[in-house]
């Protein structure tokens, strides 16, 4: 409710202390302040996104925050999910976000949803809350995300990132424009690679996230001047920020019940074509990989399709970089032609799917060869974990 009894909400002494430097700013007071021990407020993912957000949503005085994910800590988090540290490696994140909040701000209530978010639980999970903030990195989610918003009538905070890029805004809002008027229809999957993929500057999204953060409060508050009907950019590495406005399509489908969201992005067919892909083209394990490595009579040619800086990373012995960029627009398949000179060609990437796409580009042009199954990964993994994985 974001017009709570603010009769009610009462501040201890420790509170008022804690939020001084809230309470003197005339545009909270404590009034507002009581808004905001008042509030609850949902987020969705505790990721790049979701770590900054969340540290100053509680460092505020939101008194109920709830987080979803179902996801344990990585050591490829830790470059910009700043709420998680090196002793949570391996564990749920949702514990690792919980014990970080309750450490600076302990008069939070948190609760906790160790689950995937689907059609089946989301509005359950939402109905709760006053206002969702949206920190997952993927369509169907964002998607489901502002459906369910729009269903329950609440906001929708919204952010995402690439590389150096973000974009921030406050979805079904006070009659403003929904996920949907930014974004009709989803792109076809992999269109947008994902952070993994791409990478992203660690920095970036804490800037992101903190202007969610921001604005949830705004809302909370009831400010007249939030993201509603505004998208931001921010380009990191130019340093600048630019604003498009976004205004509700009339002509959008209405929303009325939650669907399949993996179906509408489609990704069930682009996972069943990525597998025929795959089951097309002739494979290898690593282990059969290492045998061949090994025998002294080397028929054969390895070919890294990865791009150059993530060459530089991690390689197989003697594997020759020819990136798939280079394989599609074509130099790149002259130069694997030139580079077998009668020999038997293996293909490898990080994972074995860009590869796939190579052999299937190079078998257009009369080369045939061998997929790694699992790429460079499995290789780190299951032959020599010296080899970096990232």
């Amino acid at each position: 409710m974001l017009n709570p009894n603010l009769e009610e909400i009462q501040l201890t002494k420790e509170e008022y202390e804690r939020y001084s430097r809230h309470i003197i700013l005339p545009e909270v007071g404590l009034e507002g302040q009581k808004r905001l021990k008042a509030a609850t407020v949902l987020c969705i993912g505790t990721g790049g996104l979701g770590s900054p957000l969340l540290l100053y949503l509680a460092a505020a005085g939101i008194g109920r925050i709830g987080i979803v994910d179902f996801d344990v800590v990585d050591h490829s988090n830790l470059q910009r999910q700043v709420i998680h540290g090196t002793s949570w490696v391996g564990k749920p994140k949702i514990e690792s976000a919980k014990n970080r909040i309750l450490e600076i701000n302990p008069y939070c209530q948190i609760d906790l949803y160790n689950t995937r978010l689907s059609s089946d639980n989301a509005l359950d999970i939402f109905k709760p809350y006053d206002v969702v903030i949206d920190g997952t990195d993927n369509f169907p989610t964002r998607y489901l995300t502002n459906d369910a918003c729009v269903l329950l009538d609440k906001p929708n905070v919204y952010g995402s990132i690439f590389r150096f890029e973000g974009q921030a805004t406050v979805f079904n809002y006070e009659g403003g424009p929904n996920y949907r008027d930014l974004y009709p229809e989803p792109p076809p999957p992999g269109m947008v690679p994902s952070c993994a993929e791409g990478g992203v500057l660690g920095v970036l999204p804490g800037i992101v996230g903190t202007i969610q953060a921001t604005e949830a409060i705004k809302v909370i508050l009831g400010a007249d001047t939030t993201l509603s009907g505004r998208l931001l950019l921010f380009n990191a590495l130019e340093m600048k920020f630019r604003e498009l406005k976004l205004r509700p399509n009339p002509e959008r489908p209405v929303i009325e019940k939650l669907i399949d969201y993996e179906q509408f992005c489609g990704i069930p067919e682009a996972n069943a074509a990525d597998e025929q892909q795959q089951q097309s083209v002739p494979e290898m394990t690593v282990q059969e990989l290492k045998a061949t490595l090994d025998q002294s009579n080397q028929d054969y040619v390895l070919v890294d399709v990865r791009n150059p800086n993530e060459y530089e990373i991690a390689q197989i012995p003697g594997a020759v970089l020819v990136p798939l960029p280079e394989i599609e627009q074509g130099p790149g398949v002259e130069k694997v032609r030139q580079l077998l000179n009668g020999h038997r060609l293996i293909a490898h990437c990080k994972m074995g799917r860009r590869s796939a796409q190579a052999l299937e580009i190079l078998k257009n042009h009369g080369i045939e060869g061998i997929n790694v199954k699992g790429g460079i990964t499995a290789w780190s993994r299951e032959i020599d974990s010296s080899v970096p994985e990232y």
